[in-house]
């Protein structure tokens, strides 16, 4: 999504270079260099309601018709202190003399062209627009421009203008006053890789570029997502675009088949399809709807991707995310190093999604807060899982020799908060039949180090959950650890690593009940 501010970027250039060579063959053409460079001046000075120099043209008619001009710039009279809108170091025009006379060009060639589109001046879609409109129109049949940029200048003081660079751009059979087609190659510089779109647009707005009309459709290959602190991949995209330059309406899909969170280091594949809203003279982009699949979890978005505050680089990503049956193996597959998953089980979460632009790693910008719950869940590791089935069958007051083998699964639910690499739970609830546990705390993504207090939670008795004498001795303590409506209360604390987790019952914490 944020990848179609780039290949929407071109699509204003074109539109004014076909202004520019338009109105130089407009009408009959004159056979002198300095006439024909003062009517180009004059025409483009009237035609788009600007300043207008030109600093060299030289013209030969015969046998073909052939004008060179260097230093053609375009300032808009309305905006004094912005840059010029169009700067050209030189360009070429070919045609015949016959043609010319019709109206009929066959080719422009344009080198060193700067394109500068001012912010959005707050007019709205409803008001009329004001086209470039020419007496009689002219037909260009090849127009060529490589290596051209366009400069979209801040709405913002202290913002920085932003620059795409148009690699390769050619337009066939082109008039000024109606739509005209396009295909164009751009070199993308972040993430790296290959955009090749074609499609429509036009005519020129002359008050508000903004409101230009557009249309077509965009590949983005071999899109390398290394560069990214935290991230990789290669992506490729695929999708089509609509509206005007200040109101693009955008649907796609991409596909990453090895996309990989470095802090977990798996590949998986991850593909998306996105309905989306851009701004192409800025870049911001509404987020209508984004819908991600990878394993066997999905997931559904929505949110907005803008320019970080001013003095900052880099764009800001925020998201509400929804993931309404999921699976939480495949999300461990992203921040867990190990090869299996230390737990199994449906996921559903909520969360929003707040990504702040920075050099460092993903996992220490991203921003999480949400609430998510876990359903027959299970560890992967036996000896886990043993003490899990133990666990449920002494809360119930059941001896391990009382009942055959069964199999327990677990269910978790709780809020979280992700920051700075550390994820903070509260209201964390696990279940099992006959117990639960209660736990509040923290757990570092990097460093896997859990810290963590809460409750044990028993149906049955202290002194219920073991035989023989030891079940005579806790009888003891059964009052302590007693809790409302029957059972056990047991404070915990957990501790460790999650490879090496220490579990342990909060003595100071039974010290003060017991007081």
């Amino acid at each position: 999504m944020a990848l179609s501010k780039k290949w929407i970027a071109f699509l204003a250039a074109a539109v004014a270079i076909v202004a520019i060579f338009a109105a130089l063959i407009a009408s009959a053409v004159p056979f002198r260099s300095d006439t024909l460079q003062k009517r180009i001046v004059d025409t483009l000075s009237t035609r788009l309601n600007s300043d207008v120099t030109l600093d060299d043209l030289s013209l030969r008619v015969l046998p073909r018709l052939h004008a060179e001009g260097t230093g053609l710039t375009i300032r808009d009279r309305r905006r004094p202190g912005v840059p010029p809108l169009i700067v050209i170091k030189s360009f070429v025009v070919d045609g015949s003399v016959l043609g010319v006379w019709r109206r009929h060009v066959s080719q422009v060639e344009l080198r060193g062209l700067d394109i500068s589109i001012p912010p959005n001046d707050g007019a709205t879609d409803d008001q009329k627009s004001r086209t470039a409109n020419l007496d009689h129109d002219v037909v260009i049949d090849s127009l060529i421009s490589e290596n051209a940029r366009l400069i979209i200048l801040p709405g913002q003081p202290g913002r920085n203008p932003k620059t795409w660079a148009i690699h390769s751009l050619q337009m066939h059979r082109v008039g000024i006053s109606e739509s005209m087609p396009f295909t164009a190659v751009l070199t993308n510089a972040v993430p790296p890789g290959v955009i090749r779109t074609e499609g429509s647009f036009g005519a020129w707005d002359v008050d508000n570029p903004g409101r230009t009309p557009l249309q077509g459709s965009f590949t983005f290959d071999d899109a390398h997502l290394d560069v990214f602190n935290g991230i990789g991949g290669t992506l490729s995209s695929r999708g089509s675009f609509g509206g005007s330059l200040n109101y693009i309406e955008t649907r796609g899909e991409t596909d990453t088949p090895g996309f990989v969170v470095k802090v977990g280091g798996h590949p998986f594949r991850l593909t998306t399809t996105y309905h989306a809203i851009v701004d192409g003279t800025n870049g911001d982009t509404q987020l209508k709807q984004i819908d991600a699949q990878f394993l066997k979890t999905t997931l559904t978005a929505k949110g907005t991707v803008f320019d970080a505050p001013p003095g900052q680089k880099g764009r800001t990503v925020s998201l509400d995310v929804t993931i309404p049956h999921g699976r939480i193996e495949d999300v461990m597959k992203m921040a867990v190093k190990a090869d299996r998953p230390p737990l199994v089980g449906g996921l559903q979460l909520t969360t929003t999604f707040v990504l702040p632009p920075g050099s460092s790693d993903v996992v220490d910008r991203l921003r999480l807060k949400g609430r998510f719950s876990l359903s027959s869940a299970t560890f992967t590791n036996r000896d886990v899982q043993n003490k899990i089935v133990a666990l449920s069958r002494r809360g119930r007051g059941k001896l391990e020799t009382d009942v055959p083998k069964e199999s327990i699964a677990s269910e978790f639910r709780g809020r979280f908060v992700l920051g700075s690499g550390r994820l903070d739970l509260a209201n964390l609830m696990f279940a099992v039949p006959g117990a639960q546990v209660r736990l509040a705390g923290a757990y570092a993504l990097k460093t896997e180090r859990l810290g963590f207090t809460g409750n044990l939670l028993l149906d049955a008795k202290i002194s219920e959950t073991v035989s023989g004498f030891r079940s005579v001795l806790l009888k003891i303590v059964d009052p302590i650890f007693r809790r409302d409506g029957g059972g056990s209360s047991i404070p915990i604390r957990i501790e460790g690593t999650r490879n090496d987790p220490k579990f342990g019952v909060d003595l100071g914490r039974v010290f003060k009940r017991g007081n």
